[in-house]
């Protein structure tokens, strides 16, 4: 009797693992309220974040992103990886590590803006990665993240030579591409990942800048197809391209918007043109998207003022996965993409 009442609690105690142990990838789009922050965490149980959000407000965005890692059932990150030295993605790195433990840093080595205002933010992030394990990253390099295979196809302004595996079709969109005015600071140099689990893949590219997005998607697609599209600079006008949107071919878009940060109408015009969207999920009711934003189920804060609700992602291996807004419980699930991705 004794062995089966052992046996009982061994079981038991080990229900709150089964999500993680049934083998899928979760993902966190954290409300920094027009930055970036993004969790993931991979069945293995080692986490990735990418970036990190304003410093200030009272650590509001370091607090956030530890409520979000505390429900992904995580006590420390073992991979930061910073796009680039703008204050929205790299000014929170300081308070951040003061709450949770950081394993390795990962950015694109030196900053490209002079500015006083960049040139603070990449003092204060150096002051604390230097105290840290630190590798610098270029297109064609990897994260080592147990269980996902995260690659990196562009950064410090170059992007991959050759195609992903997949990938290398030649784009139609091209034909159309006019450049815009160039940016010389930090949103070019940008890292870009692509993050595979299985079948279900991801795009995530910072805030990379039209014009370097062109490098990726075109004459030909060098990154193939994806399922989940983490809209680049938040859905402003100078980044998500037609040609890269068409690249990408996203079946659901989740837009790391502030209420007035993004979410233009340009950036939301084009997903909507792309007839494979699924749905767009926001961060925020976008005030310039006007009517194309979501439907509110689809929101996370509708509010200007908010409670920094976050937008969740469950990936199987097989290519589906679930998407969830935290503020109303509201989920949709999308079945697995026909074809080979």
């Amino acid at each position: 009797m004794g062995r089966m009442r052992t046996l009982l609690f061994l079981l038991l105690s080990a229900l709150p693992l089964l999500p993680q142990a049934a083998g899928r990838l979760r993902i966190y789009a954290i409300d920094v309220e027009g930055g970036k922050s993004t969790l993931y965490v991979a069945p293995s149980g080692e986490s990735m974040l990418v970036d990190t959000g304003y410093a200030g407000n009272g650590k509001r965005d370091a607090l956030r992103i530890q409520a979000a890692a505390k429900a992904a059932g995580i006590s420390r990150i073992d991979s930061l990886v910073i796009t680039h030295y703008h204050g929205d993605h790299a000014g929170g790195v300081a308070q951040l590590a003061a709450l949770i433990p950081v394993g390795k840093f990962y950015d694109h080595g030196d900053n490209y803006q002079g500015d006083p205002k960049s040139g603070g933010v990449f003092r204060a992030y150096r002051a604390v990665r230097d105290g840290h394990p630190h590798t610098v990253l270029g297109p064609g390099d990897t994260v080592p993240v147990k269980g996902i295979r995260v690659e990196v196809v562009a950064g410090s302004g170059k992007a991959i030579d050759a195609p992903l595996a997949g990938a290398g079709q030649t784009n139609p969109a091209c034909r159309d591409y006019e450049p815009i005015e160039m940016d010389p600071g930090e949103n070019p140099r940008s890292l870009a990942l692509v993050i595979t689990f299985g079948r279900f893949r991801v795009a995530d590219f910072g805030d990379l800048y039209w014009n370097q997005e062109h490098e990726l998607a075109c004459p030909i697609n060098k990154v193939g197809t994806v399922d989940l599209y983490m809209t680049t600079h938040h859905g402003k006008k100078t980044s998500g391209s037609p040609q890269m949107v068409l690249a990408l071919a996203p079946r659901v878009a989740i837009m790391n918007n502030g209420p007035a940060s993004g979410g233009s109408e340009k950036a939301m015009k084009t997903l909507r043109d792309w007839t494979g969207l699924l749905d767009l999920w926001e961060l925020h009711y976008s005030t310039a998207g006007g009517r194309l934003n979501s439907p509110e189920d689809l929101i996370a804060n509708p509010e200007t003022r908010c409670a920094g609700f976050w937008i969740e992602v469950s990936a199987a291996a097989d290519g589906s996965f679930t998407v969830r807004n935290s503020r109303n419980d509201f989920e949709k699930n999308y079945s697995v993409a026909p074809g080979p991705r």
